[in-house]
């Protein structure tokens, strides 16, 4: 696990928390259904760079910058299919984040 004053500080960005909220039901929130990796590649899912892009209504750089700020500390994973990649949440690593501030703080 990254250290947790790492994960916070990616955190203490409202954009960030919103991609990690609309990730957590991602077919609630992105109505397209190429948004979505297909199940028939990936069991696990995603949502593409793109798509996140649009919704949070933000340049490519500054979305891409977040999403590879919260992949660094661990709070996404990604899979890359051909020139797209796809991201969702890493949720083993948000239940550890969970259990330390209901445990520790």
């Amino acid at each position: 696990m990254e250290n947790y004053v790492d994960i916070f500080k990616v955190l203490a960005n409202q954009t960030r928390i919103d991609m990690l909220m609309w990730l957590k039901n991602p077919m609630d929130h992105f109505e397209k259904p190429t948004a979505h990796l297909s199940k028939n590649i990936s069991e696990k899912g995603g949502v593409c760079v793109g798509d996140i892009q649009e919704k949070a209504n933000m340049s490519q750089s500054t979305v891409s910058h977040y999403l590879s700020m919260m992949q660094k500390v661990g709070l996404l994973e990604s899979e890359r299919h051909g020139k797209w990649t796809y991201y969702r949440r890493n949720e083993e690593i948000i239940q550890q984040i969970a259990a330390f501030i209901q445990e520790e703080l």
